[in-house]
């Protein structure tokens, strides 16, 4: 293989994130991360389907499929809340094949790669973002079709034991059943998939790499969203005594302390940073990616920024956060909010690129 080395906090919210590991507080010296040609990146699944007249920028290529399946016109792109994506990289005549993220159910997952041609059993490894169900709820029912089909040594890479909390509704939101669902290790287990804990900045497959544990560090902070466990109830959920501790063994507001960002170097370009649900902030979690990596230009910030919930100020406080950062790409998709998507067009019209399930974006060579 061959690779290049170049709007209140509750007390328990703050409680929790105490429990950071030291390496998410303060960061070490950059890691060597890889360096790739090209980066295609395929929408599986997103919250809606908009036409197939797609427009881009000088940065990246956009070409969005059709709604209806050319050989059955019975069969359309599902659309549904949360997110998943078809990352395909190359380092030369090196290819990876990752799967980020698996959407609310395995119906729109399965029945959507089928309509773009996408090939599930090309997947090389698999990453999940963070333990909310609209991100890994279509991952079991991808596993029980394709995982005979996939290496042997398949791991999934996940932020840390956070991931594996139960999750329930936070009193007020709206658009979320009482139970948030959880991943059952038993389950990977049963399908032979490894776990690698990414609490630490990992590269993933050779071709990517992980932030680890997101630090705050900007005004960002975790919108309403749903409470967490940390604790197991009947053998199910994920094991954090510290955290429960202060907790006082009771739900408390959901800080994601282990959510975790995907990013890709692109060759001569700068860095791609994939924040699929962003609760930790988009400017957090490309922060950290410059930090960890020493690559100090981000090229393109896309994925889910969780802003429906936030208010006007905030969302021109993080569109101005973007602006320092300078991006040449930026794409919201699934939880970013038609707020965020009016004000970007209003400021940064010639960086911003719309996407929706079915959209294909292309970056590099």
């Amino acid at each position: 293989m061959t690779t290049r080395r170049n709007f209140v906090l509750s007390a328990a919210a703050l409680a929790a994130q105490a429990v950071l590991p030291a390496n998410t507080r303060a960061q070490s010296a950059p890691m060597q991360v890889p360096t790739v040609d090209s980066l295609t990146i395929r929408v599986i699944t997103d919250s809606s389907y908009d036409t197939p007249r797609a427009g881009g920028n000088k940065w990246v290529k956009v070409r969005r499929s059709g709604f209806i399946s050319r050989q059955d016109f019975r069969k359309a792109l599902h659309n549904e809340w949360g997110l998943s994506l078809a990352l395909e990289s190359r380092i030369g005549s090196d290819t990876r094949h990752l799967m980020l993220d698996f959407g609310y159910t395995p119906n729109a997952l399965l029945n959507n790669m089928e309509i773009l041609g996408i090939d599930g059993a090309k997947m090389q490894g698999l990453i999940m973002s963070h333990g909310h169900f609209d991100h890994f709820g279509g991952l079991l029912g991808y596993l029980e079709k394709y995982r005979a089909q996939l290496p042997n040594d398949l791991a999934l890479h996940v932020g840390g034991e956070d991931n594996f909390c139960n999750r329930k509704n936070q009193s007020g939101t709206p658009g979320h059943f009482s139970d948030w669902g959880v991943l059952d290790r038993r389950d990977l287990e049963k399908h032979r998939v490894r776990v690698v804990s990414c609490e630490k900045p990992t590269v993933v497959m050779g071709h990517a790499f992980t932030t680890g544990s997101i630090t705050r560090k900007s005004f960002e902070r975790v919108l309403p969203n749903t409470q967490v466990e940390y604790f197991k109830t009947k053998g199910i959920g994920c094991d954090i005594p510290e955290a429960n501790a202060k907790a006082g063994g009771k739900p408390v507001a959901d800080e994601h302390i282990h959510e975790h960002g995907t990013c890709f170097n692109l060759k001569d370009r700068g860095l791609v940073v994939i924040s699929s649900c962003g609760h930790a902030g988009i400017i957090n979690t490309a922060r950290q990616a410059m930090e960890v990596s020493g690559v100090k230009k981000v090229h393109a910030a896309l994925g889910g920024f969780h802003l429906f919930p936030a208010p006007d100020d905030y969302l021109r406080n993080t569109v101005e956060a973007m602006q320092k950062l300078d991006p040449d790409v930026i794409i919201p998709m699934h939880c970013s909010g038609p707020g965020l998507i009016a004000i970007l067009r209003s400021e940064v019209s010639d960086k911003v690129v719309t996407s929706t399930t079915g959209t294909e974006f292309v970056f590099g060579a």
